[in-house]
């Protein structure tokens, strides 16, 4: 990247009011002293205390999935797998938003489209309700929590979470995008 192109990145993301923004490979060091650093930003902001709580939440839980879920991963001695991904935070108006990327199989984005899709539908009753009965159930086959995640997200949320897929490479992937309003 040229020293002009990163300038105009920079001038973009201030432009937009990105307030966090990293790519590169997850790991739970990383995410600990990401989450550190939002939970700094925030607080001294001056973001409410109910706002700080559902953003640092949701936060996590996206940072968390890229790293229980993406398709790219290496290999680490001593963090296990470190996975690759994006994860940003910025203000549109009023709101803040959430936005995460990361590669998945494409044998897996018609179970993530069908589990988002019903999750759109739902209202915010529903999704508290979905909450508790999922942290009584048993863990899913091929869950790497209670499949909390997308539900703890769903539920800090003031809107409908959004997604996308890009399909994709030659490595047979697809890029997912999700992104929350807070």
């Amino acid at each position: 990247m040229t020293e002009q192109k990163y300038y105009e990145f920079l001038d973009y993301a201030q432009q937009r009011e990105v307030l966090f923004y990293y790519v590169g490979y997850f790991s739970q060091n990383i995410i600990s002293t990401m989450a550190e650093t939002v939970r700094l930003h925030l607080e001294t902001n001056g973001v409410p205390a109910s706002t700080r709580r559902r953003l640092f939440s949701s936060f996590v839980e996206m940072a968390q999935n890229i790293v229980h879920y993406s398709a790219a991963s290496l290999p680490s001695p001593q963090d296990g797998e470190i996975r690759y991904g994006s994860v940003c935070i910025g203000r549109e108006g009023e709101h803040y938003f959430l936005l995460c990327a990361n590669p998945v199989e494409a044998a897996e984005l018609e179970r993530l489209r069908s589990r988002l899709e019903s999750l759109s539908q739902m209202s915010l009753e529903d999704i508290k309700q979905a909450y508790k009965v999922s942290l009584r159930a048993q863990t899913p086959a091929g869950s790497k929590g209670a499949d909390l995640g997308f539900l703890t997200v769903a539920r800090d949320a003031s809107a409908p979470l959004q997604s996308s897929f890009r399909n994709g490479g030659p490595d047979g992937k697809a890029m997912f995008y999700l992104k929350a309003i807070i």
